[in-house]
């Protein structure tokens, strides 16, 4: 792509890129290994840009786009939240951003906080937490803390590919399992396994439950879809070899994409069960902030026949919208499609003798290391 074709239109609030025409879209470059197709502008910018095509047809070889990890120090890493739709009370993200690169994902708005853009920087403008382990020990010291399972995985992944060398989730990992607290993991990698030298003496215990997020069985969806997850097999292998291990082990087919992915769900579910999976769960897909834009974006790319058909049956989940923000719509959508697929599920996970016991972790076996004794209150993450 040429200087001329990247050339940026630049006015107050100009709509994103969809207000392009179709030569436009036609000269928008893909990056190999990467989800999101441009890095649309965040919220909270004054100014907005998009490509515009003028017509010069010189090409020019762009420059590969490269991951890059900034370091930052949070004075908490224990994030809490209080809402319905969500089975956890605490959470932790040792990393913002995400390498995975799911166009889909629901994480990817936050990094306008960063004045970064939810597109492209979200996956290769990566922030990383080195202290979260000593920062976790000394707020589980804490003598008010009230020990609930630590969620790991609910807004970026925390086995993502940097995880390797980063090892930050594993050192989080040891400060829980040094002190007997609970923890669930929900993951798109393969690299959780790494871990089970952590994660089966703490299954022993009552301690952890693990579950991987598996979108799709159909290899090229995949590679579009989540670029830098684990593909869907290796999920599966994930799956076994935990369970094989002694934890109990999840699945959750997410997101659901109507007219893309909905098709799958008998046999994404039955494919998990076979390999160990005892607990399942599904979301619909959902599109909040920027990623609405980012998603309409993707499907003109890589699936232009289908585009329509797939936003049309969105709105029908969404009364209407691409997204419904409301607690207890959210996560499960409303209307006759979305019944229906809650009707199929239950009936699959009845027929696969899935969720007929949910594994409830321990939390009388807390130790709490030994630290602040004044019972200063910590605060809560922004993480």
């Amino acid at each position: 792509m040429t200087k001329q074709q990247q050339r940026a239109v630049v006015s107050p609030k100009v709509s994103p890129w969809l207000a392009g025409n179709q030569a436009t879209r036609r000269f928008l470059h893909v990056e190999k290994g990467r989800g999101a197709v441009s890095n649309v502008t965040g919220r909270f910018e004054p100014l907005r840009r998009s490509v515009f095509f003028d017509g010069w047809d010189e090409q020019e070889a762009p420059e590969k786009l490269r991951t890059d990890v900034t370091d930052e120090f949070p004075k908490t890493i224990i994030s809490r939240n209080q809402s319905p739709d969500v089975p956890f009370d605490q959470s932790i993200n040792p990393y913002r951003g995400c390498e995975h690169g799911c166009v889909y994902c629901f994480a990817r708005p936050t990094h306008a906080y960063m004045g970064l853009s939810p597109g492209l920087d979200f996956e290769s403008r990566l922030f990383a937490k080195p202290d979260a382990a000593s920062i976790l020990e000394r707020q589980i010291s804490n003598r008010n803390y009230q020990v609930k399972p630590i969620a790991l995985g609910t807004n970026t992944d925390p086995y993502q590919p940097i995880e390797r060398e980063r090892r930050i989730t594993r050192s989080v990992l040891q400060v829980l399992a040094a002190h007997d607290h609970p923890l669930t993991i929900l993951t798109k990698s393969r690299l959780v396994v790494r871990d089970l030298d952590i994660l089966s003496p703490m299954a022993q215990k009552g301690l952890v439950k693990v579950a991987l997020s598996v979108t799709t069985l159909d290899r090229k969806l995949a590679r579009t879809l989540e670029p830098r997850a684990a593909m869907p097999q290796r999920r599966l292998d994930a799956i076994k070899l935990l369970s094989d291990a002694g934890i109990p082990t999840g699945v959750v087919f997410a997101p659901v994409i109507p007219a893309l992915n909905d098709h799958e769900m008998e046999q994404v579910l039955a494919a998990a069960a076979h390999a160990g999976a005892h607990e399942a769960g599904y979301i619909p897909l959902r599109l909040p902030s920027e990623v609405a834009s980012l998603f309409e974006e993707w499907l003109e790319t890589y699936f232009p026949d289908r585009k329509s058909r797939v936003l049309s049956r969105l709105k029908g989940l969404r009364g209407g919208r691409l997204n419904d923000p409301r607690f207890k719509h959210r996560m499960k959508g409303s209307g006759f499609e979305a019944d229906l697929m809650k009707q199929r599920f239950v009936n699959l996970c009845r027929r696969l003798k899935l969720n007929q016991q949910q594994v409830q972790l321990k939390t009388d076996l807390f130790r709490p290391p030994e630290g602040d004794q004044l019972g200063f209150d910590f605060g809560v993450s922004a993480a």
